[in-house]
């Protein structure tokens, strides 16, 4: 498959951005407080692709427009940060013609933030451009512990003694030509459930499979997921993150994300043996165990697919598991858990909080649950996106596991988004996957 780097223009307009399913509610990648609609204020990079050198200026034009016309004057004060950490620098700019420019640079590799605030009376609006700076110069912001393999080695070991005991039990199909499963098989800790679904009348090692994972927060598996990729031709499985029965009513999960997996994204953070991602992260392989017995896998093909905390998933998943062939990860979750040790911001779930001096058997359990460290053990190519305003999953994460895998790979620059996955991005992650797909059927993996 040909990989390749998209940009787009780098502007970003108040308002409200969909979450990938984090659990307390939608994401801003950009502030209002009692925002009149008719008021946008944007700010954009001066290179459309948004990438410079180190040391180089970067000029952000702002715009304050008023139904659609700029404003006549005003002021706008700015802040500019190493991806919203040191260094700072704050000042104020006056709008002219409804336009004002703030320049800066980074000394070294990173992404120049640039937040920008327009105040008249009780209506406030914010705004966030950014840019990358050589952000493939990016590197881990710690090494990963020598004994990274090994521990992960005796997990799965662990986890190859536990009988799979796939149980499946038919459920009703939302798609046409489309059989579904209500998938449960045993795990260390809380089992796989799942939704499978396959083409009515597959033939045996006929499909390749495709394995969606979730973003943050307590649901149940998706039907109509995989259902849909079914429909393109896969065996697929949409796996519930938390091994929760599937079909619930809502309340049921409401209750459970309220209460005792209301803080799961940092709990049992003081131990490699407790942190709540290993039950989650060991689900991956075995659902891949009850996705190759499947008979009408076509042998070869394995891809894992997900956004944010499902970004980090997959990352896992081809860090853990050499049968996996390809994976796209999302604005990713779980990268560079370290980087507030050398100056820089770690992504969801912040196990380590921005400043935070937090704890020695913190910083040691945590990296072995870095997506730059399995990153750097995956066998198999992969596709990220990132945004470059993401508060979420910040680009500069991103491009830290980005920069750590091996193998061929492509990024998506969602230059004007935040922590969400925009149709643009989504169409490049999709078609990502059906390009391996394609390359994996000419190369015989569809027999």
């Amino acid at each position: 498959m040909k990989f390749c780097s998209w940009a787009l223009r780098t502007i970003l307009t108040v308002g409200w951005v969909g979450g990938l399913g984090l659990a307390w509610g939608p994401l801003r990648a950009a502030e209002a407080v009692a925002v009149q609609p008719a008021a946008v204020l944007t700010v954009v990079a001066d290179r459309a692709d948004a990438l410079y050198r180190r040391g180089e200026a970067v000029t952000f034009t702002v715009k304050l427009e008023v139904d659609g016309k700029p404003a006549a004057d005003g002021e706008v004060q700015w802040t500019l940060t190493n991806d919203g950490v040191e260094p700072k620098r704050s000042g104020k700019a006056t709008l002219a013609g409804g336009r004002a420019t703030i320049t800066g640079a980074l000394a070294g590799p990173g992404f120049l933030q640039c937040r920008t605030t327009w105040q008249s009376g009780e209506t406030k609006l914010s705004a966030l451009g950014g840019a990358g700076i050589e952000p493939t110069a990016i590197r881990p912001s710690r090494p990963a512990p020598e004994d990274f393999g090994a521990f992960w080695a005796a997990q799965l070991a662990a986890l190859a003694a536990v009988p799979v005991n796939a149980r499946l039990t038919a459920v009703k199909s939302p798609r046409d030509g489309v059989e579904v499963f209500d998938v449960q098989a045993d795990s260390v800790g809380a089992g796989v459930s799942a939704y499978l679904a396959r083409p009515v009348g597959a033939k045996p090692k006929s499909l390749p499979i495709m394995l969606t994972v979730h973003g943050a927060g307590v649901n149940s598996a998706n039907l109509g997921g995989a259902a849909g990729w079914a429909k393109e031709g896969a065996l697929a499985m949409d796996l519930n993150a938390h091994g929760l029965p599937n079909g619930k009513p809502k309340a049921f999960y409401e209750a459970l994300a309220a209460g005792a997996l209301k803080d799961y994204r940092r709990a049992g953070r003081a131990s490699r043996e407790t942190v709540y991602f290993l039950g989650m992260y060991l689900r991956l392989v075995r659902a891949l165990d009850v996705l190759t017995a499947q008979p009408e896998w076509d042998g070869r093909t394995v891809v894992v697919y997900g956004s944010s905390q499902g970004g980090a998933q997959a990352i896992a998943a081809a860090g853990l598991d050499a049968r996996v062939t390809f994976f796209v990860a999302g604005v990713p979750a779980g990268c560079d858990h370290t980087g507030g040790l050398v100056g820089r911001i770690a992504g969801w779930p912040k196990f380590i909080a921005t400043g935070e001096a937090a704890a020695p058997e913190v910083v040691a359990a945590v990296r072995y649950y870095d997506g730059v460290n399995f990153a750097a053990r995956a066998k198999a190519p992969g596709f990220f996106t990132v945004g470059f305003v993401d508060t979420t999953c910040p680009p500069t994460s991103v491009y830290a596991a980005y920069n750590a895998l091996p193998t061929a790979k492509g990024i998506f620059h969602d230059i004007p988004s935040g922590h969400t996955t925009s149709a643009a991005a989504g169409k490049a992650m999709r078609e990502a996957a059906l390009g391996h797909f394609a390359t994996m059927r000419a190369a015989g993996g569809a027999r």
